[in-house]
């Protein structure tokens, strides 16, 4: 039996519901990241991953913090594609030592992200069933009960994303090699 393979979509193939999702990422970042392509297939994979994005991005968590999660559940899924780009946005933000440092999943430098990864990983590990010792750690690092249920919104939207560029087997872009 032949495996689900996927196309890699340009603006010319791409199902008519994912070319405005790929008009606008080669808009916003010069080019259409290989997975984005491959998961136009299912225009409502694109959709469903950007407006979850769009709806965590509007809450407390601000953008470095995000970005923990992001690596921690992208360390989790084992979505390489996801280490390479989410590395490259924090670089372009100057933000190289955190950047380096979820990369490398090494001990992080500041104590109240590192109390956001251990959150993190409690949530994944327990599938939300977080033990209250961790849920008590993560207030004690000056978090907050929304703070948490963020967390659980961006772990879903982020293993949507992992899963998905892990099933269309998607290369990390050379464009992000050298982040």
């Amino acid at each position: 039996m032949t495996p689900i393979l996927v196309r890699d979509h340009d603006l010319a193939t791409a199902p008519d519901g994912a070319r405005p999702h790929l008009e606008a990422t080669q808009k916003r970042l010069g080019f259409v990241p290989v997975g984005m392509a491959r998961q136009a297939e299912a225009p409502e994979v694109l959709d469903a991953f950007l407006q979850l994005n769009r709806l965590w991005s509007r809450g407390d968590l601000a953008d470095r913090e995000r970005e923990v999660v992001i690596f921690t559940v992208a360390h989790h899924s084992g979505c390489d594609l996801c280490l390479a780009f989410h590395g490259a946005m924090l670089r372009s933000t100057g933000d190289v030592t955190l950047a380096d440092e979820l990369r490398a999943e090494t001990p992080l430098s500041d104590s109240r992200l590192a109390a956001l990864r251990r959150f993190t990983r409690a949530v994944l590990a327990s599938r939300g069933d977080v033990p209250d010792d961790e849920r008590t750690a993560f207030l004690a690092a000056g978090f907050t009960a929304r703070h948490a249920l963020e967390v659980v919104l961006g772990v879903a939207t982020y293993t949507l994303s992992t899963y998905a560029n892990r099933f269309v087997r998607a290369p990390v872009d050379r464009q992000l090699l050298a982040g």
